[in-house]
């Protein structure tokens, strides 16, 4: 079978995990359960907290002793039996507990299934950045699927999501064992302890170009989780309060609403390779960053009336603000790092983005939502969003080479 192909089912399956739950997941929590906005935010803080030294634990097991792709099938295998026992959960410990421990052996099989398709490319004599993002978009597809099927089969409002999301994950557990033979390198006898430790990827922050980089994909992860903890919740239960939006698409349908996020990110995946080649790393996070502003901002101005159009527009601008920095980043990291190092590198951008980032973002936002309501905290958010851009485009430094960009260093 072609590799792209099976690269191509890989990603579909990955994040077709995820979008069976993550967007839904709020409105659940915040209507039948009847969560409070800090309690939702620390659901989806729990990202922040696997990614905080889950997916660098992970990287060093698949960079020293277990191949990556038998590490993503084992990984995904727990995290499916966790989140079925979450699943059948109405209290509020007992499922955040479980829900963590599940999302713990999730959130690093995104750093590794980057790793194996890197690694599979690589062998295969082909140009990850230009090969990637045309593989990588049908994770998207995967994750549309997914949250447009909880939606149609009346999942968003039951833990139905949970099971659904296990069974997705149970199958790419079996399936990554079929994937290409990924290296490890044994620790040498000469080796210093940071070498015999898997921790050479952390001395990347000894560079001040990519210490300044990752300390901005923290800034910017921050705003990676808001929208997914509360943009079902503010469509479905703060306009379905309202007597005006009863019956509205954008209130009985939010997932679907919401979904054109992701149809829009296929769109800009693809766009990915032409503008790191001809506008650099530094130039496509800005364009990811305002974008961010405008996601903000025109959820707080829309509403599912006259005013959808606002919110169709905010879904839209999603796709440049998540892959432009997600996909551009993850890229940019496996350029500038040694292939020996290729899975821990990720797990360190894993850690920063969706670890310190999200982690922070989660907590922040329940706590903006429960002081502000809606829909002042979204003109908080984009605010945030608006500070971090300007900082960005005068702290980091970097020259743009058009004939370097799209040169992968192996």
């Amino acid at each position: 079978m072609n590799i792209k192909f099976r690269l191509i089912i890989m990603n579909f399956l990955q994040y077709a995990v995820w979008g069976a739950w993550l967007i839904s997941l709020g409105a659940y929590l915040g209507g039948m359960l009847e969560f409070s906005g800090q309690q939702i935010g620390s659901f989806f803080a729990t990202m922040g907290i696997a990614s905080l030294f889950m997916p660098a634990i992970m990287g060093i097991i698949a960079d020293r002793w277990i191949p990556a792709q038998k590490l993503l099938g084992i990984s995904h295998l727990i995290s499916a039996a966790l989140m079925i026992a979450a699943a059948p959960q109405t209290e509020y410990i007992p499922l955040y507990s479980l829900i963590l421990l599940s999302v713990m052996f999730y959130m690093p099989t995104i750093s590794l299934s980057n790793s194996v398709a890197y690694n599979a490319l690589s062998k295969a004599g082909l140009d990850t950045v230009k090969a990637f993002p045309p593989i990588r978009v049908w994770g998207t597809v995967g994750f549309i699927v997914a949250m447009i099927g909880v939606d149609l089969l009346g999942f968003t409002q039951s833990p139905m999501q949970l099971y659904t999301s296990a069974c997705i994950s149970i199958l790419l557990g079996v399936y990554a064992f079929t994937l290409p033979e990924c290296p490890i390198n044994k620790v040498g006898k000469n080796q210093s302890w940071v070498d015999t430790m898997g921790l050479r990827a952390f001395t990347l922050f000894k560079q001040k170009k990519m210490a300044i980089f990752f300390v901005f994909s923290m800034l910017l992860g921050v705003s990676l989780q808001i929208t997914n903890a509360f943009g079902n919740d503010y469509l479905t239960n703060y306009f379905g309060s309202m007597e005006i939006y009863k019956g509205t698409f954008g209130v009985e349908h939010a997932n679907i609403l919401i979904s054109l996020s992701q149809i829009s990110e296929t769109l800009c995946i693809l766009l990915i390779p032409f503008f790191l080649r001809r506008f650099g790393i530094k130039n496509v996070m800005l364009i990811s960053m305002c974008a961010w502003v405008l996601r903000f901002g025109l959820l707080g101005t829309g509403n599912p009336g006259s005013g959808v159009w606002m919110l169709i527009l905010s879904m839209l601008v999603y796709g440049v603000a998540f892959d432009f920095f997600n996909i551009s980043g993850s890229l940019y990291v496996d350029k500038e790092t040694d292939p020996s190092i290729r899975s821990s590198a990720q797990g360190v951008f894993m850690i920063m983005t969706n670890g310190f980032g999200a982690f922070i973002g989660s907590y922040a936002a329940g706590v903006v939502v429960d002081r502000f309501a809606w829909p002042t905290s979204w003109f908080v958010f984009a605010g945030y969003a608006l500070v971090v851009t300007i900082l960005f485009a005068v702290i980091f430094q970097y020259k743009h080479n058009p004939q370097e960009e799209v040169k992968v260093t192996h």
